[in-house]
């Protein structure tokens, strides 16, 4: 018992006097919806614990909270002296300031394996002594290409910093002495209060105060943050709400208290308070950067959150510095030549000393060298080290960015890819992954503004057996419909029933402009689409007053009553209203998917649904999005014994969902169907053809979206991702285990589809996505979305868009592509090795922190096709080529070095070996890089398959093998048959011989005519530009070296040794001779070597050169099918899919027994896209609205 006290004794005093910190909501009345956001303080002393609540100013976590005071007042709570601590609402994407540019451009440049090695050498070239080749022959190219490499980069951040500035110059309203100023959104500051009007985007993350709707509600378009489609509903508090002139803001008062900045973007809480009131807000009056007001006049708002603070910026990462994949690979090859690099240094060392060894105790003239420190082993590796370092091209980077720079030229200037309604054109923000757009084998693209224009048109309408409506138009366009009803035909009461439906079962809300326009305000596109429908075919919907709506129904005015509302939900999957019509008449009005509408339908309804199933069908063949009516007539008595029960269910607290759905069950059946409509949402232009292409050229394409799964599904069959005939693998499961299960089976069934050679897709949601990215899960899902065909997530969060790019890029290997056009793109596009932003729209950060912009997602066909498929193919000859050069000319030195008694001696003179690369050699690979023209543009965008063909040989083991073997059979052809023609030594008439010089300046300028030639070889495409570059350089070897030679030797004793050494080479007929034969007779190797690769192994590509230079006509193309049927067989496909027609009959498909296996929501996207947890329920908005009230001005 003694010891009990004591322990519990030491717990009291443990715990006494400290204090648990809670959030708790306090109700301020009974009657409100608003609650206050408190910190309660539990005061623990003893046995009797108290509750305390914290008074003004007296909270302990006050650091960590945002607090700022609204209004002009002069503030004098300590509290609140912190403005400037706030970051500035400028934004930036630059990859470097004037402080980080330095060490990270360093630490980029220093990223390659090639400028640590020169560095190294550069450095080891200081020992006295030491280099053979002199002190500065490394140091000053390598200073001079990493200049020009910083000069690019600065280039490239300032056009990145113009973009950036464009958007912080946008104009914006902000509050001055009780005046609406114009002013920048840079320029916008926590606590200003600012107006924004329709169609604008939001500059900062804004406290919604008041607005020109009723009830301060204020539509919000979110899809460039989370991809949804549809309009949110926000609504201010209701002790703002009323402030709607710069009068009432200018006297307004009030603190705010709320959380600091984070990521979440659904996530908010905070306090206002007004005249010692303090009421709760949340993220129901939070407007968020880089969201746009719709549907709404203006609005007025408080800034919270600034520039990268707001909720946007805080979702996007820093520019990353990128590096391509050939930049990697490049890197590999450098570490390989380093180490036969070192090979040839111990090699040469080790013949150094056993040509000692023999030869020094003979020769007594040598014997001081027995002695010399500096003819040890390890000196002589030194040296030879030195000697042979150009086999790694110096020139080689600067050669690269020089290229790149002048395509990224070519990408900004192809009027190909220029869209003349937005005026804009193709982008390059940064050159270094030129060559990574002809290696991309994932695209992950957004849907919401990059696949789709979020245009919603109505299209079609089937009633009974009637289809009315064609796909050619634009929008709905069938006579026949109106003629019907004018004629009283047998389907005349369900048109005018159905276009009712339109007309009346929706939450939109009119709005009559003082012109006379009558427009749409609605939450959901779908609904707008459906209402502009009606008004087209004679029934507008023009006013909405509490509980009823006024329709001019084919020129008559109809007042209809609303008696009740079931809302949409994404369980019910679909909509009623209850109304009466003006004949006193009670009718339930639904609308819905398909499979719930059909299970509520009146017995005897089977004919019906056949006719409307068959149109279903071909609706779902182009992707429309559908919609079921459905009607029913009620007595007064079974509306007046079912109200009072649902108006229970409204007020229920507990079960309230489970009660809403029992009562309208009770309601919603024994309907008839009148018919259903299809929707379209509008895709941008030359969608589907351009995902068949890239599929044709095996890129597998994903979708990544944050819209609801029925709406991505139904984008993925219009836009050609997914046909009916491709198996669905649907992943929806909510728990770790049940989504580690699916993925399991779907692993299994995939094997089998693939065994059975048919297409399969993969369909995932955020929510099971979490757990598909978590564990052993993890693997299950990468190896079964690597095998789809084609991969649809959605209801995703920017950051899950960013974590599925990295796991494809971590589990296949293969450079991943991520485009997008908004805001929640931005995290994708930079974890992407290539990230592309959508340029149309103004103010989004998709293009700002992309790595190329393009107007239009079909442009991407041609970016990738052509631009990509070209700097693949010309920067791995350049790469090549580089390599090729020096080692042909350098490796000579090893070959000198036997007949030089291992000493170490230079065949070249030492400045011309410098210069090689900078200046005789510097060209040919540089005009390689702009000029070749593997095949012509137009015949690559018709035959797709032929950019995987670039791929498979352009940089692989065997082909850089080639390369390197070729350049040391060049370098002993070269040297032997140089030495050979030089052997017996050239005496001329003064009676001297040539010496060493001669035979090193022989061979030199066999080297230079060589690797110019071998240029010449390897460009599929003679242009001027090619041959002036590599004649050029042959000739300019030869005016330079009589220069040289005239000249410099009488300057400072540069190049002494080269004094009269033109004139003693090209006095001589053996070297003229020795000029054309020797690079000719080295070339055949070549020759004969290309012939049979071509003629035994020829790749499709090389097909494809071959008929280009035959024919300029593509007509005929497959009788190149003996050579490469698979490669032609993608062709045949994609040219037959490009040629179908698009006649409704012709492209009716039917769907496989797989997909009828599916569950039926899949198969169809129904067309609704309301907003569940909007701040104004779809019935509140319904009973409340009042469309013939004056709106505020706000002026």
């Amino acid at each position: 018992m003694t010891q009990k006290s004591m322990n519990h004794g030491e717990r009291v005093s443990r715990i006494r006097k400290k204090c648990l910190r809670l959030f708790v909501l306090h109700t301020l009345s009974p009657l409100s919806e608003h609650y206050l956001y408190k910190e309660t303080v539990y005061i623990i002393s003893g046995k009797n614990p108290k509750i305390e609540m914290p008074t003004e100013g007296d909270n302990p976590h006050s650091n960590n909270n945002r607090h700022f005071h609204l209004g002009s007042t002069v503030i004098t709570d300590p509290r609140h002296h912190h403005v400037q601590r706030y970051c500035s609402n400028r934004i930036s994407t630059c990859k470097y300031n004037g402080f980080s540019f330095l060490p990270r451009f360093l630490y980029e440049q220093f990223r390659r394996y090639n400028n640590i090695f020169f560095l190294a050498i550069a450095l080891l070239q200081q020992i006295p002594d030491v280099s053979p080749t002199g002190r500065y022959t490394t140091a000053v190219p390598f200073l001079i290409i990493l200049s020009v490499s910083a000069l690019k980069e600065i280039f490239e951040d300032v056009k990145r910093r113009r973009s950036d500035n464009k958007v912080n110059a946008f104009p914006v309203e902000i509050l001055v002495d009780g005046q609406w100023v114009e002013k920048q959104w840079k320029d916008v500051k926590v606590g200003d209060f600012i107006r924004v009007d329709n169609d604008s985007l939001f500059p900062a993350d804004l406290l919604l105060l008041s607005s020109s709707e009723q009830q301060g509600m204020a539509y919000i378009e979110t899809s460039n943050l989370d991809g949804e489609t549809n309009l949110k509903i926000k609504q201010a508090l209701d002790v703002t709400a009323s402030m709607t002139s710069p009068e009432n803001l200018a006297s307004f008062q009030a603190e705010i208290t709320c959380e600091p900045p984070s990521r979440h973007v659904n996530e908010f809480n905070g306090n206002i308070e007004i005249n010692g009131q303090a009421r709760h807000f949340g993220i129901d009056q939070l407007l968020l950067r880089g969201a746009r007001l719709k549907n709404t006049a203006w609005i007025f708002g408080a800034v919270i959150y600034t520039g990268h603070d707001s909720k946007l910026l805080m979702n996007s990462k820093r520019a990353p510095l990128k590096s391509g994949t050939i930049d990697v690979q490049t890197n590999y090859r450098i570490i390989f030549l380093f180490f036969v690099l070192v090979a040839l240094a111990l090699i040469s060392a080790a013949g150094s000393e056993i040509w000692r060894g023999h030869n020094i105790p003979q020769a007594w003239y040598l014997s001081f060298l027995e002695h010399d420190p500096k003819g040890s082993f390890l000196w002589g590796v030194l040296t030879f080290f030195i000697l042979y370092n150009n086999l790694i091209p110096i020139s080689l980077q600067v050669t690269l960015e020089i290229v790149r720079f002048f395509q990224a030229i070519y990408i900004n200037n192809d009027i190909e890819m220029y869209d003349v309604n937005s005026d804009s054109c193709a982008i390059a923000r940064t050159s270094n992954l030129n060559e990574e757009l002809g290696q991309v084998k994932y695209i992950m693209s957004d849907k919401t503004g990059t696949l789709t224009r979020n245009v919603m048109k109505f299209k079609r309408v089937s009633i009974g057996s009637q289809n009315y409506g064609n796909n050619e138009d634009d929008e709905f366009s069938d006579p026949r419909l109106l003629e019907d009803v004018e004629r009283g035909d047998k389907h005349a009461e369900a048109i005018v029933e159905v276009l009712k439906m339109m007309a009346v079962c929706h939450t939109v809300v009119p709005e009559n402009k003082d012109d006379g326009e009558l427009i749409y305000q609605s939450s959901s596109p779908d609904e707008a689409a459906l209402v502009r429908g009606a008004a087209s075919q004679k029934v507008k919907f023009h006013t909405r007053q509490p509980q009823k709506v006024i329709c001019n129904v084919f020129g008559t005015d109809e007042t209809i009553e609303i008696l009740d509302v079931i809302d949409f939900t994404s369980d019910r999957k679909r909509m009623s209203v209850i109304v009466k019509d003006q004949e006193g008449e009670i009718k339930l009005y639904t609308k819905g998917a398909d499979t719930v509408i059909f299970e509520r339908l009146v017995r005897g309804s089977e004919q019906s649904i056949d006719w409307c199933t068959d149109h279903l069908e071909d609706y779902a063949s182009f992707g429309y999005r559908t919609l079921c009516f459905a009607v029913r007539k009620l007595s007064d008595g079974e509306y007046e014994q079912w109200a009072p029960e649902y108006k229970k269910a409204i007020l229920a607290i507990e079960n309230r969902a489970k009660l809403l759905a029992e009562a309208a069950e009770k309601l919603e059946k024994d309907m008839v169907l009148v018919g259903a409509t299809a929707i379209e949402d509008k895709l941008q232009e030359w969608v589907p053809e351009t995902i068949q292409a890239l599929m044709a050229a095996d890129i597998r394409v994903w979708m990544l979206t944050g819209d609801k799964r029925e709406t991505a599904i139904n984008i993925a069959h219009s836009c050609a991702l997914v046909h009916p005939n491709t198996e669905l693998l649907i992943v929806d499961k909510t728990t770790y285990e049940e989504t580690y299960q699916k993925l399991e089976q779907f692993s299994a069934r995939s094997q089998e589809l693939e065994k059975q050679e048919k297409e399969f897709a993969m369909v995932i949601d955020g929510k099971s996505l979490l757990h598909a990215l978590t564990g052993e899960a993890r693997k299950h899902f990468g190896d079964l979305a690597l095998r789809c065909h084609a991969v649809v997530c959605c209801r995703m969060s920017p950051m899950q868009k960013a974590e599925v790019v990295e796991m494809v890029r971590k589990l296949a290997k293969h450079v991943v592509l991520a485009i997008g056009d908004g805001a929640n793109d931005v995290a994708m596009i930079q974890a992407a090795n290539v990230g592309i932003g959508i340029s149309g729209e103004e103010g989004l950060q998709a293009a700002s922190a992309s790595d190329y912009a393009i107007p239009r997602f079909h442009f991407l066909r041609r970016l990738l096709l052509v631009h990509g498929a070209w700097n693949h193919d010309r920067s791995v000859k350049v790469i090549l080529y580089s390599f090729y050069k020096n080692i042909c000319l350098y490796i000579i030195e090893l070959w000198f070095a036997i007949f030089s008694a291992w000493s170490g001696q230079t065949i070249f003179e030492r400045w011309t070996i410098g210069m090689f690369n900078v200046i005789f050699t510097a060209w040919p690979p540089v005009v390689l890089g702009l000029f070749d023209h593997p095949v012509p543009a137009d015949q690559i965008m018709k035959y797709p398959a032929l950019y995987a063909s670039f791929q498979n040989r352009a940089f692989s083991i065997g082909n850089f093998s080639l390369w390197i073997g070729m350049a040391i059979i060049h370098s002993l052809s070269l040297f032997f048959l140089t030495y050979a023609t030089m052997e017996h030594q050239v005496v001329w008439d003064n009676g001297l011989t040539g010496g060493w010089l001669m035979l090193g300046n022989c061979a030199y300028t066999f080297v230079v005519a060589t690797v110019c030639l071998k240029a010449l070889l390897e460009c599929d495409s003679w242009t001027w530009p090619v041959v002036v570059a590599c004649i050029g350089s042959i000739g300019l070897w030869i005016v330079f070296v009589i220069i040289y030679a005239l000249v410099f030797p009488h300057i400072g004793g540069i190049g002494a040794d080269m004094a009269g050494m033109a004139y003693i080479m090209m006095s001589s007929w053996t070297f003229w001779l020795a000029l054309l034969f020797i690079p000719l007779a080295t070339l055949m190797w070549d020759l004969v070597i290309k012939s049979l690769f071509t003629i035994a192994m020829p790749t499709p590509r090389e097909l494809a050169v071959m008929y280009t230079k035959r024919t300029t006509s593509f007509n005929g193309f497959e009788r190149l099918a003996s050579y490469s049927s698979n490669v032609l067989e993608n062709m045949r496909l994609l040219t037959s899919s490009l040629r179908g027609s698009t006649t409704g009959s012709s492209r009716s498909r039917t769907a496989s027994e797989a997909s009828l296996a599916l569950a039926e929501q899949t198969r169809y996207g129904f067309a609704f896209s309301q907003d569940e947890s909007a701040a104004v329920a779809q019935t509140e908005l319904i009973r409340n609205v009042d469309s013939t009230r004056e709106k505020p001005t706000g002026r």
